[in-house]
């Protein structure tokens, strides 16, 4: 057996001891596929940080633990008799196999565009398969809700369903923008007030497709900029002896100029 089977078995063997109704962990026995489902978001999301840290032995280790929740799921659905974690791999391969003939089946010289058009007709027609005829079956809900918006804009482009041009989007926007401004100056309802918002920010996510930029990887890294310079500032109105809740307006906007200069 080569090393990354074995390491496979083993893992497979690790989740099997846990599961272990007579000697396994009780939380690990306890826990459904429902009750997992949060932590696999949570360690995609961790992986996707580890990511963009660069670090190899964090993107080591977060895949692991990826990998963990692929087996965990697995398990469960081998003990209710559904499928185990051999079928899962196999699923995936033949999928592979299926959506890129140019290699495994008729290899040819196609080109980028060509292989992601080829992709995308691959993937309809599963989709068409499994009995999702609507253009927006399969975006799946459980996606950052930024990511979710620009998948479904998407994939209505595909039917036409779209913006002529970037403008469009923008000044769509500035629409939805005004929108909302309405419903905070006439008072409106709360749930009006976020429906408008989201409206806003699905506009913005559109708005980033039509550039090619990632709204949610976007909105990750001014997350990050924005931890950064807070922290900065908590180091910088230490050093000055001042409290942070004291502070008024003049002394934030100093502090936030020498954290933006600071880097």
């Amino acid at each position: 057996m080569s090393a990354p089977a074995t390491a496979i078995a083993r893992l497979l063997e690790v989740m099997r001891r846990l599961r272990d109704p007579h000697g396994g962990c009780e939380w690990d026995r306890a826990q459904t596929m429902q009750s997992i489902v949060p932590h696999t978001l949570e360690e995609a999301h961790e992986l996707a940080d580890a990511v963009a840290g660069g670090d190899p032995a964090a993107v080591r280790d977060e895949l692991g633990d990826v990998l963990f929740q692929v087996v965990f799921l697995a398990r469960i659905a081998e003990e209710q008799g559904s499928f185990d974690f051999d079928a899962v791999a196999t699923a995936i391969a033949d999928k592979l196999e299926r959506r890129h003939p140019h290699v495994f089946a008729v290899p040819d010289a196609l080109g980028v565009a060509q292989q992601t058009v080829a992709w995308e007709g691959f993937k309809a027609a599963e989709r068409a398969a499994a009995g999702q005829q609507g253009t927006l079956d399969g975006v799946a809900r459980a996606l950052p809700a930024l990511t979710r918006a620009a998948k479904l804009g998407k994939r209505a482009a595909r039917v036409g369903f779209d913006w002529p041009d970037v403008s469009g989007v923008r000044a769509k926007l500035d629409e939805e923008i005004g929108e909302f401004e309405a419903t905070l100056r006439d008072g409106e309802s709360r749930a009006r007030q976020e429906d408008e918002l989201g409206d806003v920010l699905f506009a913005v996510a559109n708005w980033a497709r039509h550039l090619g930029l990632d709204p949610e990887a976007a909105l990750r890294s001014s997350n990050a900029k924005f931890e950064c310079r807070f922290a900065r500032m908590e180091v910088l109105a230490r050093e000055q002896g001042k409290a942070l809740d004291a502070l008024d307006l003049d002394a934030w906007e100093a502090l936030w100029a020498r954290a933006k200069t600071d880097g």
